[in-house]
């Protein structure tokens, strides 16, 4: 998944990025308001972790413009503030969850996993499709029931494959889920990794199927 980052302090945003990429998510990170907004103009995201203090425009101005633009990303708000009265503003403003620094990971990691879940359609962190099974908490896979061992990236393509089964992906929208602004990636990139990934994956009834001049779908195989 592709998540914005919007923090201004270097400690706070090198910590959290870490950690969402440790999950196996692309992420951006800006430190302004104005580089949050420019940000999403140009780039689809599926979630925003936004800070409320921040330089040039505040977080709760960024949140009230993304959905007067009718964008429904999910959006977790940071901030210091533990007044009720913020916590209120940010919720009305359009944001679906909120967390007060300082705070545990563990806790950020389970909202952001509820919040990607909640954008694609699933109501529990354990996706299936065929005999594959992919745990989000744990970060891990099993093909009819035996360990698969993944790699983050290749983690990162099958739960993008796993939460949208039959959605046909070009490589663009593939590039954009597993690689930041700052990440420049071959050419040839999404090949490899969809190749690695049926490799591991082997005889399981999950198929990446190739639809030639248009993109790769993950599909249940019957037989």
């Amino acid at each position: 998944m592709r998540i914005l980052l919007v923090e201004d302090t270097v400690d706070v945003g090198e910590a959290v990025a870490a950690r969402l990429q440790r999950m196996g998510h692309a992420v951006d990170w800006q430190r302004t308001g104005p580089d949050a907004e420019a940000a999403l103009e140009v780039q689809a995201y599926d979630l925003v972790v936004l800070d409320v203090m921040l330089p040039g425009k505040d977080g709760i101005a960024v949140l009230g413009g993304l959905r007067a633009r009718g964008a429904t990303t999910p959006v977790l708000m940071l901030t210091a503030r533990s007044r009720i009265d913020d916590r209120v503003s940010a919720l009305d403003y359009g944001a679906d969850d909120y967390l007060t620094k300082p705070f545990d990971f563990r806790e950020f990691e389970a909202r952001v996993r509820a919040l990607l879940r909640r954008g694609g359609g699933a109501a529990v962190s354990l996706l299936r499709l065929g005999d594959v099974e992919f745990d989000q908490a744990a970060r891990s896979v099993t093909v009819a029931g035996r360990p698969c061992e993944l790699t983050r990236r290749e983690l990162a393509l099958l739960e993008v494959f796993m939460l949208r089964p039959r959605k046909l992906f070009t490589k663009a929208e593939l590039m954009e889920q597993l690689f930041g602004f700052d990440q420049e990636p071959g050419e040839n990139a999404i090949e490899l990794y969809v190749g690695r990934l049926r490799r591991k994956l082997g005889p399981a009834r999950l198929e990446i199927r190739t639809l030639r001049g248009m993109g790769y779908q993950a599909v249940e195989h019957e037989g």
